[in-house]
This record gives C-alpha cells, sequence and structure tokens, in this order.
C-alpha cells in the first residue's frame, strides 16, 4: 500500500525525523545500516531558471540546503544561482547521459542525494486535430522522458545511501481531463502515475517520491506555449484561457512554499491551490458530470 500523507518527515535542511527530510538515521529501515551521513543537505531542480523552479531554488537555498539549478538556459539557470546563492548547470533533460552526470556530479561532489526536483517541461496547447506529432513527440521527451531520466539517474544512488526524496512536478491536468492540450495532459497523467507506483516501491528502500499538481500557476510557460512548434490558436492564448479558467493566476512563490510544506510532510499528492483541490475532488466524485462541465468550459474557451 501506499503510505498515508502526512507521515512524519522533516523540514527540508532542518526538520526532524530520519531519512531525507531529516538526518538519515543509522540502521533506518530501507538503510540497511548504512551510516548516518552527514554535511549540508543538497537539492537538484530542473527548469531552475524560471518559475516554479527557480522559486523553489530560492525556497531550498532560505533553508540552507546546496542547491543546483539545472536548465537548458543555462545563462537563466546561472542568474538563478547567482541571485539565490546556488550553482547553476546548463542541462538539457531529454539528454540522460547529461543528466546522469549532473547527478552523480552532486553526489560525488558533495557525498549526498538528498533531493531531485524534476520540475522542467514546456506547455503545448491546440485541439488535438491540429496538433502534429512533433507536438506530441517534444512534450513525451521533455515533460515525461525529462521525469524518466531524473528517476534513472537518482533513484539507485537513494537507494544506496538508504534516503533521498525524489519531487516530480506534473499538474492538475494530470488529475483531471483537460482539453486543448491533450499532449500536456498525456504526459501529466503519466508522471502521476510514475511518481505513486516509484513511492510504493521506494518505501521499502527508505526514499520517498512526491508528486506536485498545481493548477494554473503564473510562470513564463504559459508566454511560450509550443516552443519551437506550429503556434495554435491555443498556444498564442494560453495565458489568457488559463485567467478565463481558473480566474486569478496562482503565483510561484505560494506554490513552492505548498511544495516545501507538503514535501516536509511527506505527501504522495501535492495539490494546489485550494480551487484546484476542489475541481479535483469534484472530478472523483463524478467523473462523468466533471467532464460535461469541462467540455462545456472549453467550448467557451474556442469561442
Amino acid at each position: 500500500m501506499i503510505e498515508r500523507d502526512g507521515e512524519p518527515g522533516g523540514e527540508p535542511g532542518g526538520g526532524r525525523g530520519g531519512g531525507p527530510a531529516g538526518e538519515p538515521r543509522t540502521g533506518a529501515p530501507g538503510g540497511r545500516g548504512v551510516p548516518a551521513r552527514r554535511g549540508r543537505r543538497t537539492a537538484i531542480v530542473t527548469g531552475g531558471a524560471s518559475g516554479i523552479g527557480r522559486a523553489l531554488c530560492r525556497e531550498l537555498a532560505r533553508r540552507g540546503l546546496h542547491v543546483v539549478s539545472a536548465d537548458l538556459d543555462g545563462e537563466g539557470a546561472a542568474r538563478t544561482a547567482e541571485e539565490f546563492g546556488c550553482a547553476g548547470a546548463a542541462v538539457d533533460v531529454t539528454d540522460p547521459e547529461a543528466v546522469r552526470a549532473l547527478v552523480r556530479g552532486v553526489r560525488d561532489e558533495h557525498g549526498r542525494l538528498d533531493f531531485v526536483f524534476n520540475n522542467a517541461g514546456i506547455a503545448v496547447g491546440g485541439t488535438t486535430d491540429e496538433l502534429t506529432l512533433d507536438h506530441w513527440n517534444r512534450t513525451i521527451d521533455v515533460n515525461l522522458r525529462g521525469v524518466v531520466h531524473g528517476v534513472h539517474a537518482a533513484y539507485p544512488i537513494m537507494i544506496e545511501q538508504g534516503f533521498g526524496h525524489i519531487v516530480n512536478t506534473a499538474s492538475l491536468a494530470g488529475l483531471t481531463p483537460a482539453p486543448l492540450m491533450l499532449p500536456y495532459t498525456a504526459t501529466k497523467h503519466a508522471v502521476v502515475g510514475l511518481s505513486l507506483a516509484l513511492r510504493a516501491e521506494a518505501r521499502a528502500h527508505g526514499v520517498r517520491v512526491s508528486v506536485v499538481c498545481p493548477g494554473f500557476t503564473d510562470t513564463p510557460l504559459l508566454d511560450h506555449a509550443n516552443p519551437g512548434l506550429p503556434q495554435t490558436a491555443t498556444s498564442a492564448g494560453a495565458r489568457l484561457a488559463a485567467v478565463r479558467a481558473q480566474g486569478r493566476l496562482y503565483s510561484v512563490d505560494a506554490l513552492a512554499g505548498d511544495v516545501m510544506r507538503g514535501v516536509a510532510r511527506n505527501k504522495a499528492l501535492i495539490v494546489a491551490p485550494a480551487s484546484s483541490r476542489l475541481l479535483w475532488r469534484g472530478v472523483r466524485l463524478s467523473p462523468a458530470a466533471a467532464v460535461r462541465v469541462i467540455s462545456l468550459a472549453a467550448r467557451r474557451l474556442r469561442g
């Protein structure tokens, strides 16, 4: 079984308890009696140049962790690093060797790997009939394979050391039927499923896994949908559509705080803001009714 949300766990960078959120205990379950590692805790954040990733870097650095801001935009990652006292790295998450080198480098340099935030992603929008296979493949490469590459690189290290916490960024679109952006929706559902299944498996090794499912958040993704891909009416108006669908966009600062609290509580699913949790519960209560309501909303968005 998947453990309950809110099992004891410490705040990143100074909490109580064993495992990834606190100092690992010698002989803790899954730790195989490995001596507790000392030193400054570490965190890798992909997509750290802007948006949610940048806000996470700030929160983690504020808590005293050694943070690596990694991004395809190396200059943006460096700006985040300079501003918050982190390290910066130019990394393409679609390249498994680059991700592996990043993760192993942090572990080798600091002797531990506490947190990996697989946060890099792109937004892709359009009606399904107008989207090309390029839209689909690029979204899968970044949003799903990027997470797989991070997990594949970090998970064996965390098993070996007997602790660690993998935090994958999905979306409310990974919990609800979200039309007009099917490649995005499909990959985010996949990330949710991957994360919950891995959490069940990882528990035996003392490794934690959480997945973040935010509603529409005020990030540059909304201004740069379909990056390097053919634009559609949906992608060109992504920010306006998000405002019309949700009302006020959620701030990245508020979301980063929610994520840190959820990680400290070892929550399986971190869903924010409250309006997103309400929608998610509605979908769970009556999926058929939710589909009808969302279908009407999609028609209004298309005009």
